[in-house]
């Protein structure tokens, strides 16, 4: 399929599309033309690169993560260490949710009257 079908497959730009091939996370044939022609599988892999841009992970880790996911037969021994990267940055994710979780509880108690900042009068809102 070209890249306008594609694109029209999966919801993702012609200009995303081109990126991904960029950052070495898709792949392409180029007909005589010089239309790109890519297989059927690059709509599995562009919804889960999607996915996985969504996520908050880079292209850089996304590139490393395809092989262990598309590839037949998975390569040895990185797929585990790929693993834990996510797992970091899961893992750095539910630290910023709570600390962003203390901030707003912190803030409705200002809103609300319950507290007030270090030295000051409870002042009300």
């Amino acid at each position: 399929m070209r890249i306008g079908e594609l694109s029209r497959a999966t919801g993702a730009s012609a200009r995303s599309l081109r990126y991904y091939e960029e950052q070495g996370l898709l792949s392409s044939r180029r007909r005589s033309n010089g239309y790109r022609e890519y297989g059927e599988e690059a709509v599995r892999q562009v919804a889960f690169i999607q996915d996985l841009y969504r996520a908050g992970l880079p292209s850089q880790i996304i590139r490393d993560i395809l092989p262990c996911s598309t590839a037949p037969v998975p390569p040895a021994g990185e797929c585990t260490q790929l693993l834990a990267r996510v797992r970091q940055v899961r893992d750095e994710l539910a630290r910023q949710e709570q600390q962003i979780a203390q901030r707003r509880e912190m803030l409705d108690r200002y809103l609300t009257g319950t507290a007030a900042p270090a030295g000051q009068p409870h002042c009300s809102p």
